[in-house]
């Protein structure tokens, strides 16, 4: 993909995909098939909007799905580009401009044959000036990678780190459950996070340090505004050394009390997609990179946050010369 225009890059996707690929994204792409719709509904009108595109990778790893089918391979960065032209009603500023991203690809015979891609698409529009979002609990970041350094795996690890990797990934799962282990917050986390993990979430909640932080900045205010959560639910979830993460479609369901980003309460069950990317230091989780689907979930709630702040484009926005 490296060098590839909004004019050869389905030809690139088709070069390395099955002809029946399965794509899923976040809002507003969803759902799409071969390598013709993914690069006519996402690619090429991102390699429009942001020129001169690189991949800035900071994890990568594969395994066996431990919950379904097949081998995936999981890529972690931001994607960095001059952003030089409207994109999903969002106003260029003509700078340097980060997109967090993660792909989940799962291969068949050599080729691409099931994809899940989210970018933050709120964290590029920060960064452009136009924060669809009320005040965040957490802090809004350009996020680094791992703070060892050693994300990318492009070498055989041992099998017994991955091992210790899902190990560690499934006994926080079986902790969160529905909310109802029944222990004190930050008691809960202790079981299965360092004290001083660190939680890179999505623009619109923001990233927390040490579990006192995130049971204060984002765990604890989520929970008291959330009620009748479903169990969890995944499409892929694998580990390789000290790297590991999942995906669902959902991950699972909640309705609102209300209060959080502002959304008033409803009765409705709401689907967070989500994806995790985890790094283990011994026996427990030392940092998470979190992608949720916020734009979905608020447009289950009846805001269309892109068509809203494209109308702001459109009555506001001047082009530069």
């Amino acid at each position: 993909m490296k060098g590839a225009s909004p004019e050869t890059i389905g030809d690139v996707l088709a070069t390395h995909t099955t002809p029946d690929w399965h794509w899923r994204g976040m809002h507003p792409f969803y759902e799409q098939h071969g390598a013709g719709d993914v690069a006519r509904v996402f690619w090429g009108p991102l390699l429009a909007s942001l020129t001169r595109l690189q991949r800035r990778e900071d994890v990568f790893f594969a395994g066996e799905n431990t919950v379904g089918k097949g081998v995936w391979v999981v890529s972690m960065g931001h994607l960095m580009g001059l952003f030089d032209a409207v994109w999903l009603g969002i106003r260029p500023n003509n700078k340097i401009t980060m997109l967090r991203y993660c792909e989940f690809n799962r291969i068949e015979n050599g080729k691409i044959a099931e994809t899940m891609l989210h970018v933050d698409i709120p964290h590029l529009m920060v960064q452009a000036g136009q924060n669809p979002f009320p005040p965040q609990t957490a802090a809004q970041l350009v996020q680094p990678g791992p703070m060892t350094h050693g994300g990318l795996l492009h070498n055989v690890q041992p099998v017994a780190e991955g091992e210790a990797t899902l190990a560690a990934i499934n006994a926080m799962i079986g902790d969160l459950g529905t909310w109802q282990l029944g222990l004190p917050l930050e008691e809960e986390l202790a079981r299965t996070w360092h004290d001083d993990m660190i939680w890179w979430g999505p623009t619109g909640i923001g990233a927390a340090y040490t579990i006192e932080r995130y049971a204060k900045q984002h765990s604890g205010p989520f929970r008291a505004a959330f009620y009748d959560r479903s169990s969890t639910g995944h499409v892929a979830r694998l580990a390789e050394g000290h790297y590991g993460g999942f995906f669902g479609w959902p991950n699972f369901t909640a309705k609102l009390h209300g209060g959080f980003m502002g959304m008033p309460g409803t009765d409705k069950a709401c689907e967070f997609r989500v994806i995790d990317i985890y790094r283990r230091e011994g026996e427990k989780l030392a940092e998470n990179w979190v992608f949720i689907d916020l734009l979905y979930w608020l447009m289950q709630l009846g805001d269309d946050v892109l068509t809203r702040m494209a109308g702001i484009a459109d009555t506001e926005y001047i082009a530069p010369a």
